[in-house]
């Protein structure tokens, strides 16, 4: 009895050492490896472990051995790759996606990350300011209110039907609904009758019932309802492509100012824009290109697209002349430092200058999409000029030894002089989802 006790002793100490290096070993992994990662066709990916320990205890696996080539003698390893020395290593060699497993032990899950490999691209850095209009596909609700009749009571048709503020309306009674007009025409012509409604809440598509009521104070029918069918602003053009004449803008999305949801786009068009004023940012006051979209001036390009990561269409053939055509080879995450860096802007609305900017720190992570990147001015001259990052610079091209690295997306209201920046690789996928839905578009017409 006396030798069992110091026995289990030590096991317990044993397994404990192993169950911590194990915990340790998959928060690790958790982190330092990102869900997604992009690559270029024919490039390399090496990440080095800082203790050499843990590539012994990870196993890597991919569901396409063509796509992904590991270091290893056996390229096409059939029950998963480990690293050598301190690194892991592997090569893209054809494009496509593919998804990488890594167990611990090559038994414990410890997550799966996703490659996309995609070709390498040059594209146009812009950084021009330019007027967006967009056509909102259907009608967005705003707001609802009550309607008062004329025996004195306040009814909310709207409310009671279940719309709530962010609803897409696309149909009332089978009939298409584009504009505000053709909602009040349909509620008009119900004489106080029951109307369908059809709409889109987030992804899902839904019918409601609607009873309009006559208002007091025009004798109308009215439903207590606000909605909204388009939008303009100014915003600068980050990219476009020579080959497609495709093209990024914003690095954000066009959210409704009152709902704060993405305005899905029917139609839009990006025009040319006048800067008239800079209303300087200060701590607490972001500042903003003041100016207007000079209407006459023609078309330059139809938008497509409007994501979270940025409007996306085609240039005219009569636009181009008015851009750069300066072509920057683009930057995928791996490639971007902290460090200097420029970015193109337009802030007199007749020159694009480059301004010196510090990247700040960089995400690894691939759900920081909008805000891959921290950056700050450094350029005395814009600093003078707007105090930093204003209003309608969302889009500027972010540059690093002599690559297109990602745009300006926002500013940090208590600290003008920084902001996010989103990475160009997220900007790229978009522009070709974008590509791949016009010629849908094109092939359905």
């Amino acid at each position: 009895m006396k030798f069992i006790k110091p026995t289990k002793r030590k096991l317990i100490v044993f397994f404990s050492v192993c169950a911590a290096v194990l915990t340790i070993t998959y928060i690790r992994i958790i982190f330092i490896f990102p869900n997604q990662l992009t690559l270029f066709e024919d490039q390399e990916y090496t990440y080095k472990f800082t203790n050499p320990f843990l590539v012994n205890l990870v196993n890597f696996k991919s569901d396409n051995n063509d796509i992904l080539i590991f270091d290893s003698e056996d390229s096409k390893v059939n029950n998963g790759y480990k690293g050598a020395g301190n690194r892991v290593m592997f090569k893209a060699s054809k494009l496509g996606r593919t998804s990488l497993s890594l167990k611990l032990l090559g038994l414990i899950p410890l997550k799966t990350m996703y490659v996309d490999v995609v070709p390498y691209k040059e594209v146009v850095a812009c950084g021009n300011t330019v007027g967006v209009k967009i056509k909102v596909d259907g009608i967005l609700v705003i707001g609802l209110s009550d309607v008062e009749t004329n025996d004195g009571k306040k009814l909310l048709p709207a409310r009671d039907s279940g719309l709530k503020p962010g609803d897409l309306i696309f149909e009332i009674n089978n009939n298409r609904i584009d504009t505000a007009y053709d909602l009040i025409s349909e509620v008009e012509k119900s004489m106080g009758e029951n109307i369908w409604v059809k709409y889109k809440r987030g992804n899902s598509y839904n019918n409601a019932k609607m009873t309009p009521v006559k208002s007091v104070e025009d004798n109308k029918y009215r439903v207590g309802m606000w909605v909204r069918d388009s939008t303009a602003g100014i915003g600068t053009l980050t990219f476009y492509d020579p080959g497609t004449k495709g093209f990024g803008a914003l690095g954000h999305g066009i959210t409704d100012i009152d709902t704060g949801s993405i305005m899905p786009v029917e139609r839009g068009e990006l025009i040319e824009s006048n800067i008239l004023t800079i209303k300087r940012g200060t701590k607490g006051n972001p500042g903003e290109l003041k100016g207007v979209l000079i209407e006459d001036s023609g078309s330059l390009g139809k938008i497509i697209k409007n994501s979270h990561y940025g409007i996306y269409g085609t240039l005219n053939d009569t636009a181009l002349d008015k851009f750069s055509n300066v072509r920057y080879p683009i930057a995928l995450r791996n490639d971007i430092k902290e460090g200097p860096a420029t970015i193109l802007a337009n802030i007199d609305g007749k020159n694009v200058e480059e301004y010196s900017i510090e990247i700040e720190k960089v995400s690894r992570k691939s759900a920081n999409g909008l805000k891959g990147m921290i950056i700050r001015v450094t350029d005395d001259r814009l600093l003078e000029a707007t105090g930093g990052i204003v209003q309608g610079m969302s889009g500027s091209p972010i540059l690093q030894d002599g690559k297109l690295v990602g745009a300006v997306t926002h500013v940090l209201v208590n600290d003008p002089t920084r902001g996010y920046g989103i990475l160009i690789e997220w900007m790229i996928k978009n522009m070709a989802d974008a590509n791949l839905q016009n010629l849908e578009m094109a092939n359905a017409s």
